[in-house]
């Protein structure tokens, strides 16, 4: 035993890798000698992907990469790849780790910055270098990097962090993981003795790597004598405050408010079990100006499991030229002046007038805009009392109504930012969207609070409508906040100082129908901008009355200054409106104005024969009917107009990035209907005042070559919002530097103006005679009698996809297979083959539909009902055409 007690190991030279490991270019090893922390020269082993490369320019910044435990510079081999000529990635073995020389020596992290130290000045580094680290080669990097930012041989130009740690938060435990293999029971046994460490890192990975790459996480470890540095880094993790590495790290932590003018980058897999959120929040407290970008899914190798290697390269050509970011580009075309939020329930002309009213099991409450204000008012100032403190995130999960608008317009009122997560996004994403969004605070109901505690949703827990006590972990609910308000000494909101219109206000959802749902934030102006651009669209004054059956909607009354009201239904699924329903919401109101998305329209229409004479005159009242969230069919938007005889019909277009984009009336869609544009796809009217939209070429994934006829979507809006929250490479993607919005839809713009949308790129299908969108084939098959929705898929390898059609279709459940998709009735199939082929005319790529199946119900989003889930329609059709179980959506 040594005098540190640690077991002696056996040396050995630094080496090369072995021929054949995946992805590592042998070209790029090379070996170093370099003296260690203690002057003793040892053997590195580095990828450096500039070594013997002649160019006419040298690189122009080096990115210094530090992998940890237990990996090896295999790890960077994407980013070495992925680099531009201008710029060069140095991958370090750390010494006794990867296949540096292994020294037979314990090397603290003191030493470990050290030994990099040396190295860097052999390699004779200058210049710009951005630092990239993973694990525990975040505190070496880290360490490294600080000494460069103070020392003179060149500029840190950035750092990027990829799951590590330098600090363990308070009040929570190491991780489960670490505890166990730092035990002096296992530590050796499962570092050293066999290679359960290094294995169970390589499996943490979801989908599990491929054979070939675990084989190379493997190849420096493959004997007991190779793997004595595993354990070393296990045991020098300063989990004691005693520990001698904890002075360094500390010193390290504390180090980094040094790097408050140096570009940032948290990149993470935050379902890594052991670097997991909480570590990447304690770095957002310590680098408060940090981009953060995670990989929502992605675990402890999250390099292997998203493409982090072009969000790196993206990342340091952004941001670590020298200039500024340019991330002031403005949101766009024709800005307003637009009114403070909250400035129509604050200032409403006649404050007896009921804003809000609920309506449930047949009754109804409501209350007036004056009584809403106060109330409004005493919730903001009795926040603070309860430690709900300015620039706050509280998530609100409470049903539309009168107290969900207090919580929101309160909170806005005391400049308490907004997190909306409505439950029709289903657990799975409710509970990602939490986690994202890192609520400080969650209030909602009885039901919200419940869940909260099984899914450990985070923030301090605060209930509506229900007693405290009730519920284990809630001190205080939504009353005491009010109460507390009202007795507070210091003024009301409307007497403090206001938000500002730079100020962040909310952040919602996406729907999650094209992927893991997304974080988008809005500031304070936005929001008004928002509010200022529907009520120019629709002529929206103070003696209009709205229906909202679809929960953000309901928000949108307050902030016009009018009356609103909920239907009786269950909000999460807008297809359980009934046109009974809808009619005594319409009456309880007198409304004016009714919002429903296209599944509960078609609802509506499906229930009409239940509406008694009185229903049918309260709907009268209706004078603009909007349907929105998904394409609307026209012959539904006009069936649902016909139960409305003095309602002007009109489908928005917009998502929850920009809303509205266009608008479209029910007479405009009969007009252009008659010139047959189906091959363009669904007209969803001209862009509105105060909108720019223009289309953007589409590559194909092989590069070959862009449509002609169609494009990218994109917009700029003075109401777009702000951006992705922690997400910040798919902002990077989906914002032009000159403050365009790349939206995902693809479509075109006709001779007169009208925008039409064709569907979502990701969801194109790559022909061999070129892209097909597939909206205007799924118009083209619900034309068929007895089709009451449709999908358009490709089948097959991308560039070689042949259009596959399933339908919802009107059959007997038994002609469906126990397993569900059957091929559709003969019937089916030729006339929607015919009128896919009549719809395809004049489209560069012919549409050749090889199979219609038909199913029972096609999968849709939770939120909308509507948005049919096409990439798990593909799978389906594709397991069933190759003669495979289909897979349940």
């Amino acid at each position: 035993m040594s005098p540190t007690g640690r077991q002696a190991s056996s040396t050995g030279p630094a080496q090369l890798p072995p021929p054949g490991i995946v992805g590592l270019d042998p070209s790029w090893s090379r070996l170093v000698t370099a003296p260690d922390h203690a002057g003793i020269n040892v053997g590195w082993h580095i990828v450096d992907t500039h070594h013997g490369r002649v160019t006419s320019e040298p690189a122009t910044l080096t990115v210094l990469c530090v992998h940890g435990n237990p990996s090896w510079s295999f790890l960077w081999r994407h980013l070495a790849a992925a680099a531009p000529d201008s710029v060069r990635v140095i991958a370090v073995d750390q010494l006794d780790m990867g296949f540096s020389e292994r020294t037979g020596r314990l090397r603290r992290l003191g030493d470990r910055v050290d030994d990099l130290a040396n190295l860097t000045e052999v390699l004779g580094l200058s210049g710009d270098v951005v630092t990239a680290a993973h694990d525990w080669g975040g505190p070496v990097s880290l360490g490294w990097a600080l000494r460069w930012h103070r020392g003179t041989a060149g500029r840190l130009a950035g750092v990027i962090l990829t799951n590590t740690a330098v600090h363990q938060p308070a009040g929570s435990p190491a991780p489960r993981v670490i505890r166990l293999a730092r035990s002096a029971p296992l530590l050796r046994p499962v570092t050293v003795r066999t290679d359960s460490f290094i294995r169970g890192a390589v499996e943490m990975s979801r989908p599990r790597v491929a054979p070939e790459v675990r084989d190379g996480y493997y190849a420096p470890y493959r004997t007991a004598d190779r793997r004595a540095a595993i354990a070393d880094f296990v045991a020098d993790i300063p989990l004691e405050a005693e520990h001698p590495t904890a002075p360094v790290l500390d010193a390290i932590a504390s180090g980094l408010s040094e790097l408050a003018d140096i570009p940032v980058a948290l990149m993470w897999g935050p379902s890594d079990p052991v670097f997991s959120d909480l570590y990447l929040h304690d770095f957002e407290q310590r680098l408060p100006h940090a981009d953060v970008h995670r990989f929502v899914g992605a675990h402890h190798f999250v390099h292997e499991e998203a493409d982090v290697a072009a969000a790196m390269v993206d990342w340091i050509e952004a941001r670590c030229g020298g200039s500024p970011p340019d991330d002031a580009a403005p949101n766009g075309a024709g800005e307003v002046e637009p009114s403070r939020l909250c400035d129509e329930l604050r200032n409403h002309p006649n404050p007896g007038d009921i804003a809000v009213v609920e309506r449930a099991g047949g009754t109804s409450t409501s209350i007036t805009f004056g009584d809403l204000r106060d109330r409004v008012e005493a919730f903001a100032a009795g926040l603070e009392s309860y430690g709900i403190h300015r620039d706050d995130r509280v998530a609100v999960m409470v049903p539309p109504g009168i107290d969900l608008d207090v919580v929101v317009y309160g909170c806005w009122a005391a400049g308490v930012v907004v997190v909306v997560v409505d439950s029709g996004l289903g657990p799975k994403n409710m509970s990602r969207a939490l986690k994202a969004a890192a609520a400080d605070h969650l209030i909602g109901v009885g039901k919200a609070i419940a869940a909260a505690s099984v899914f450990r949703w985070p923030g301090r827990r605060i209930v509506v409508g229900s007693d405290p006590n009730r519920w284990p972990g809630v001190d205080v609910d939504l009353a005491s906040i009010e109460a507390a308000g009202r007795m507070s000494v210091a003024p009301p909101a409307t007497e403090t100082k206001q938000p500002e219109s730079t100020d962040p206000a909310v952040l919602a959802f996406t729907s999650g129908s094209t992927g893991p749902s997304k974080g988008v934030g809005y500031r304070h102006g936005q929001l008004a901008q928002q509010a200022d651009a529907l009520r120019r669209l629709y002529g929206i004054t103070s003696s209009d009355r709205l229906v909202a059956a679809f929960a953000p909607f309901a928000l949108y009354g307050p902030m016009l200054g009018i009356c609103s009201v909920v239907p009786d239904m269950d909000i999460t699924k807008p297809g359980t409106l009934t046109a009974v329903s809808l009619a005594e919401a319409v009456a309880a109101i007198d409304a004016t104005m009714v919002f429903a998305s296209p599944s509960a329209l078609a609802n509506v229409v499906a229930t009409a024969a239940d509406l008694s004479d009185s229903d049918r005159v309260a709907l009268g009242s209706v004078q603009i009917l909007l349907s929105a969230g998904a394409p609307v069919n026209p012959t539904l938007l006009a069936a649902a107009a016909g139960l409305m005889p003095n309602a002007e019909a009109h489908t928005p277009y917009g998502m929850t990035e920009v809303l509205p984009v266009a608008d479209v009336t029910l007479s405009e869609l009969a007009g252009v209907a008659e010139h047959r544009q189906w091959e363009r796809g669904v007209c969803v009217g001209r862009p509105i005042e105060g909108v720019e939209v223009r289309i953007d070429a589409v590559r194909s994934p092989d590069s070959a070559g862009s449509p002609e006829h169609f494009g990218e979507i994109i917009i700029r809006a003075a109401h777009m919002m702000d951006g992705y929250d922690r997400l910040w490479w798919t902002k990077h993607r989906a914002r032009t530097t000159d403050g365009w919005h790349r939206s995902g839809d693809v479509g075109s713009i006709d001779d007169d103006g009208y925008l039409w949308v064709g569907g979502r790129i990701e969801h194109l299908i790559w022909s061999p005679d070129g892209p097909v969108m597939p909206v205007p084939i799924e118009l083209a098959a619900e034309s068929v009698a007895g089709v009451a929705r449709a999908a358009a898929v490709g089948i097959g390898p991308v560039g070689r996809q042949r259009v596959a059609v399933v339908v919802e279709a009107s059959m007997p459940r038994s002609r469906f297979g126990r397993r569900g998709p059957v091929l559709a009735d003969r019937d089916v199939t030729d006339a929607v083959r015919a009128a896919a082929a009549e719809m395809s005319r004049s489209q560069p790529a012919g549409i050749d539909v090889v199979a219609v199946l038909a199913v029972s119900a096609l999968p849709v989003d939770r939120r909308h009902n509507s948005k049919i889930d096409r990439p798990a329609v593909g799978r389906y059709a594709s397991a069933v055409l190759a003669g495979e179980r289909a897979p349940r959506w």
